[in-house]
């Protein structure tokens, strides 16, 4: 038991220490994600600023600073409270005699660096996207869920607007699909986390970029601004599930843009009940729930 515990106490002060060291650039910059974050930000939302697509939308939206609380929320304070499970579960994981190695059904120690950061990109992806889908299918991820779908004023924040218990779901289901496809996390990993989280913050802006024929392998604003939209197609859970690659929507038949005007209503049926705040926010799940939808 001891050995836990130390893992999880070496994991805990090791996740402060290194977000305190990115803080005062004592990290490399291209690992850097505090001021890498904060970097993406101000250059989407300058973008936002000068080339808004909804030009009534004001610079500081609805909710614009409860998103960017979000943000750093759960980037950095929930990476560092839930880092010592993490670690925990490393540590019984190698003690069943379960690693990185043992899953894994390709052999990629031999290819190029940018084949391999190409791959683990898409895999990443991909089981994002499945995942997605599964926080609308069933009404118990749906109940977490709602916090993003929440947003009533799209902004790039808004692309880190979401409830903890997410994180529950989304990173053991990354970190699985990864060892068992690929085996671990590529050394330069850190070239497609950045890059997702700039895709992440685009497709959540009030810009309107479709990147022409590449809207059918890249996610957008336009199609994600849909994704959010209040009224669904008749009989479906949601539209446009994709994170990074919208082309996992058009191979599976769930792409759905009938226009591109941008005001489009956003939220979900039962919203006017759902909680406002950060806190109220963040126990919804937990809480006799009174906001209904037709997920519920």
């Amino acid at each position: 038991m001891n050995i836990y515990l130390d893992a999880f106490i070496k994991a805990f002060n090791g996740t402060i220490d290194w977000t305190w060291k990115s803080i005062i650039f004592e990290i490399p910059w291209y690992t850097n994600y505090f001021w890498g974050l904060i970097l993406i930000s101000l250059l989407v939302w300058s973008l936002e600023i000068f080339f808004p697509w909804r030009k009534q939308q004001s610079f500081f939206r609805k909710d614009f600073w409860l998103d960017a609380f979000y943000m750093f929320f759960n980037f950095f304070i929930f990476s560092i409270a839930i880092s010592g499970f993490y670690k925990m579960l490393n540590v019984l994981f190698s003690d069943l005699g379960i690693n990185d190695k043992s899953l894994a059904l390709l052999n990629s120690s031999s290819w190029p660096i940018g084949l391999r950061l190409i791959i683990f990109f898409i895999i990443l992806d991909f089981v994002q996207w499945l995942t997605h889908i599964l926080l609308h299918k069933y009404p118990f991820l749906w109940q977490y869920h709602k916090v993003h779908h929440s947003v009533k004023e799209m902004g790039f924040a808004a692309h880190l607007r979401y409830h903890w218990m997410e994180n529950l779901f989304y990173k053991p289901l990354k970190t699985f699909g990864v060892m068992i496809l690929f085996g671990f996390e590529p050394e330069q990993a850190y070239i497609v986390h950045f890059v997702a989280i700039t895709i992440g913050h685009f497709n959540h802006s009030n810009i309107k970029i479709t990147w022409g024929f590449l809207k059918y392998v890249i996610n957008n604003p336009v199609m994600h601004l849909y994704h959010h939209a209040y009224d669904l197609p008749k009989d479906k859970i949601g539209v446009n599930f994709a994170i990074s690659l919208s082309v996992w929507d058009y191979i599976f038949k769930t792409n759905y843009v009938p226009e591109d005007s941008g005001n489009v209503k956003l939220g979900f049926p039962g919203d006017d009940s759902f909680p406002k705040g950060f806190i109220n926010q963040s126990t919804y799940g937990f809480t006799k729930n009174k906001s209904k939808t037709k997920n519920d």
